[in-house]
């Protein structure tokens, strides 16, 4: 896909991959479509940035984990002038949940975040997609999927879960719409994260070093572009899958 003058809908795009993600777009010439919930003023910064930079972006706040939200956000992408050819599912979040003490709020706050809205955006947006003969969805996973870390099952269950939809999505909405998962490694660590912690994040990466989200943005780009790539996970994460 030529990504000049094509739209792209990124979700949680004021912050970290979300906002590496809107920038490589943007700079390769698609207008895009950005998502927040809380962070106001970070998809400003993003909004002046893309703008003073010579692109367009769209920003629409939402709280994708409530349903009406979620459809009354879906409603105005498509009440858009130019519909989304491509939808980045980037927002998530990330904490701990020890086995001895994780909550039953915790795994529905993870569940509604990080999975559920990925299923009705993509639904919504795919099927679309796919009456128009052309679409793009890449979703944002996490490479420990395959091999959960003890403090924080529910979260990797999520990522579980986002990988396993993007093979069901790409069986349901092709030939037209390809469907991809980037699996990403060691990046953006969190900010209280310890030297030792940091260490032991590294120490199973085969290149020794933290990554960007300019490498996951990259990838992004890439599986955007790309024309015969459909239902894969691909890791970015200098690799600490195999490590």
């Amino acid at each position: 896909m030529d990504l000049k003058n094509k739209t792209a809908l990124v979700t949680g795009c004021a912050v970290r991959l979300g906002r590496a993600i809107s920038l490589e777009l943007s700079s390769a010439g698609c207008a895009i479509i950005g998502h927040y919930h809380s962070s106001r003023e970070e998809a400003g910064t993003l909004k002046d940035e893309i703008t003073r930079s010579g692109g367009h972006i769209e920003l629409l706040r939402a709280d994708l984990s409530d349903s009406a939200e979620r459809e009354s956000f879906i409603q105005r992408v498509n009440a858009l002038p130019r519909p989304p050819d491509i939808l980045v599912n980037s927002a998530a979040i990330f904490f701990p949940t020890p086995l001895a003490s994780a909550s039953e709020e915790e795994w529905e706050r993870l569940m509604d975040i990080n999975l559920k809205p990925l299923f009705f955006l993509s639904r919504a947006l795919g099927l679309r997609m796919k009456a128009r003969g052309a679409g793009r969805i890449i979703n944002i996973g996490d490479t420990a999927w395959h091999a959960p870390w003890a403090d924080y099952i529910p979260y990797l269950i999520t990522k579980g879960g986002v990988n396993t939809l993007t093979r069901g999505l790409a069986r349901a909405l092709a030939p037209n719409v390809l469907v991809n998962c980037i699996n990403p490694g060691p990046v953006l660590m969190p900010g209280d994260y310890s030297p030792a912690q940091i260490d032991k994040a590294l120490e199973r990466t085969l290149l020794q070093r933290e990554g960007s989200a300019e490498d996951i943005a990259r990838a992004v780009r890439f599986l955007a572009e790309a024309d015969y790539i459909t239902g894969a996970s691909i890791p970015v994460d200098g690799g600490r899958h195999i490590g």
